[in-house]
Parts: C-alpha cells; sequence; structure tokens
C-alpha cells in the first residue's frame, strides 16, 4: 500500500493562495465561496498543526551550550 506524502508548508500556502484567489474573483458563486472558505479552513489548520510539529522539534540552546526542545 502507498502512502501519501505529507505536502511541505511553500505548498500548502500555495494552495491557500489559490483559495484566496478564487474567493476574490467576481464569478465565484456564494455556494462556490463557502466550499472555498471551508478548504481554506482546513488547509489553515493543517498549516497551522505542521508548524506546532516543527517548533516541538526546534532546539534552544542555553548558556551553557546545552540543547533543549522548544
Amino acid at each position: 500500500m502507498e502512502t501519501e506524502k505529507e505536502p511541505e508548508l511553500e505548498e500548502l500556502f500555495e494552495q491557500l493562495e489559490e483559495v484566496t484567489g478564487k474567493m476574490e474573483e467576481k464569478d465565484t458563486s456564494l455556494e462556490e465561496s463557502f466550499a472555498l472558505y471551508q478548504k481554506g479552513m482546513e488547509l489553515l489548520k493543517t498549516c497551522k498543526d505542521k508548524i506546532d510539529r516543527i517548533e516541538k522539534k526546534v532546539q534552544i540552546l542555553d548558556e551553557n551550550g546545552e540543547t533543549h526542545e522548544f
């Protein structure tokens, strides 16, 4: 079974830009706007979760030169 690769943050940000661009188009219907809004919120949650995981991996270097997880 092939596992799906998790998108990089840059890819997620690009998708968010596409969603907001489509929402700004004058010919986008109300129903499409709601669907795009929902997709955008899901993308934002994915971005937040990914950033939270990355922050937990960041390590802090203390004054003694020892590293500690953030």
